[in-house]
């Protein structure tokens, strides 16, 4: 529904919500000063005939570009920022100079700070994910209350000031993806434009181009920020701009699964790469010895899945008897399930079951995106959870908070309905990608991306590039261990290699569900952007 859905998952269930007017916040009113809102068109190039409601038969109405501005303060940390919050709407054309799409936006800009100020473009993923996840819970000047790692529930709904932002760093620009949230095809525009690897990333291009042009962001130093298929489009995008001359300062990787090809079910890769996090969730769960620090257990799961694990695996029906009992005993320390089981799974555990499986017994069922949520299932017979607790827990309070606080505070309305998830699109996404540079090994046209080489290309084009992976140790959708696996394979040099840093927090695909968490990826964010 709003992370990360690749190519052999299900398809998520598309919401459709109406982003109606609503209630302030009583208890947000003291930290922000807001007024009402002005609904202006940018104005900074002339439209062609086309463009409006009146637009050519046989084509999508074409919306012009407007914006409406609120003021607001933001305060933490002995540091006030006066900042404008601006929900618009920005075209993307087509070769041609066409409109085929309006894109979605909510900036936050400090005032009277100048147009050299870092701006951040943040994006969730999906694919066809709209951003309301990010916008509402990381690194904004709000975030939604939460019951986490408990479902949250219904009405009613809580923001509040976000001590953790980053808005005293740097301007935010919270982009929806084509399609998803208010964002739509226009004029000629159709699915085809924006439903693919490639497609997707020449939209966001051609948005974040117009954004900077229209407001004179040129001069700013300038950050991508990705969660979950954001990553992959984050690595292809910073080449594709940085091929056309718009070098990028930095990028933020959270939840990441940036190689495709090696993440398929069924490979050997797949087993090894899960377990450091099926150890750090057993760890979490009481289902091992605790003895030293988690993070020194899960390093030891990381040294035997690098070495006997993936060699076992390797060996398949020729690995010795005495061997694959030895395998096992480890392999079931490291997740703690019972050896029995992972001798009937083949040593080969996948994160489906072991959702199902760790707390069976209970009936409890582990979230995907966040192993910390429990849930019932409908009996504790099945193999595979009924769904996930970790997305039914807080998409409710998010989307809630979200129309009330776009439509109260930020005084933004529409007729149309807010999307989470852009009809079809996952479905009738196209996976083929042209990797930056003409790929490595020659491989050039790939029928799955993997966008390390993307990434690998920018770096070394532009070896300034810093890049910030944040990882959940609980994350059972993008696992962390396979995020450092793949950018381990850029084969840059080691002067260009140390610009990649890590973090590591006690949460899961969305970090920032547990507030501890989201408080240490802050001061590591704010480390980051200080250094660059």
């Amino acid at each position: 529904m709003k992370l990360a859905f690749v190519p052999f998952s299900a398809a998520a269930l598309v919401l459709l919500l109406s982003a109606m007017p609503a209630t302030s916040q009583d208890s947000t009113a003291a930290a922000r000063r807001a007024r009402p809102a002005s609904a202006t068109e940018t104005g900074n190039e002339p439209r062609s005939n086309s463009e409006g409601p009146d637009a050519k038969e046989g084509t999508l109405p074409i919306p012009p570009e407007t914006k409406a501005e609120t003021k607001h303060d933001w305060t933490a940390g002995g540091r006030t920022v006066h900042y404008t919050a601006t929900a618009g709407n920005l075209l993307v054309r087509d070769d041609s100079d066409k409109p085929i799409g309006s894109i979605f936006y909510v900036a936050y800009t400090e005032d009277g700070a100048g147009k050299n100020r870092p701006v951040t473009f943040l994006y969730n993923g999906g694919p066809g994910s709209a951003t309301i996840w990010l916008h509402m819970g990381s690194v904004g000047p709000i975030r939604v209350v939460t019951e986490s790692p408990k479902a949250s529930g219904a009405a009613p709904f809580q923001w509040v000031p976000n001590q953790y932002s980053l808005i005293d760093k740097t301007d935010l620009v919270f982009i929806d993806a084509p399609l998803c949230g208010f964002s739509r095809a226009v004029g000629k525009g159709s699915a085809k434009d924006f439903a693919g690897v490639d497609q997707d990333v020449k939209a966001f291009e051609k948005f974040i181009t117009r954004y900077i042009t229209v407001n004179s962001r040129w001069g700013s130093p300038k950050y991508l920020f990705g969660e979950s298929y954001g990553t992959p489009r984050s690595a292809a995008l910073v080449a594709a701009l940085n091929n056309d001359g718009i070098a990028f300062n930095g990028v933020t990787l959270l939840s990441s699964i940036l190689n495709y090809y090696v993440r398929s079910p069924g490979y050997d890769l797949d087993s090894t790469t899960y377990l450091p996090s099926y150890a750090a969730i057993a760890w979490y769960y009481n289902k091992v010895k605790h003895q030293g620090e988690m993070k020194d257990f899960v390093e030891q799961a990381r040294k035997f899945a690098r070495g006997p694990y993936a060699e076992a695996l390797a060996q398949g029906d020729h690995l010795p008897p005495a061997e694959y009992d030895a395998i096992a005993q480890k392999v079931a320390m490291f997740s703690g399930l019972s050896v029995a089981y992972v001798k009937e799974s083949k040593l080969r555990l996948s994160p489906t079951r072991y959702r199902k499986e760790l707390q069976r017994g209970d009936e409890q069922i582990l979230g995907r995106y966040d192993a910390r949520f429990e849930g019932y299932d409908v009996d504790d017979a099945g193999e595979t959870p009924g769904y996930d607790p970790s997305d039914t827990g807080i998409s409710g309070v998010y989307v809630g908070a979200f129309h009330d606080y776009i439509a109260s505070e930020l005084k933004y309305t529409s007729t149309e309905p807010y999307l989470l998830q852009g009809p079809g699109l996952n479905q009738a996404w196209d996976w083929h990608h042209r990797a930056s540079g003409g790929g490595q090994g020659g491989r050039g046209v790939q029928d799955q991306p993997d966008t390390i080489i993307d990434l690998a290309d920018a770096m070394r084009k532009n070896p300034k590039l810093k890049v910030f992976s944040a990882n959940g140790w609980f994350d059972l959708a993008t696992p962390f261990f396979g995020t450092e696996h793949d950018l381990a394979q850029m084969m840059l040099p080691p002067s260009i290699a140390q610009n990649v840093q890590f973090g590591y927090y006690p949460a899961g695909h969305m970090v920032y569900l547990n507030v501890d968490a989201l408080k240490s990826m802050h001061a590591d964010l704010e480390r980051w952007y200080g250094s660059n």
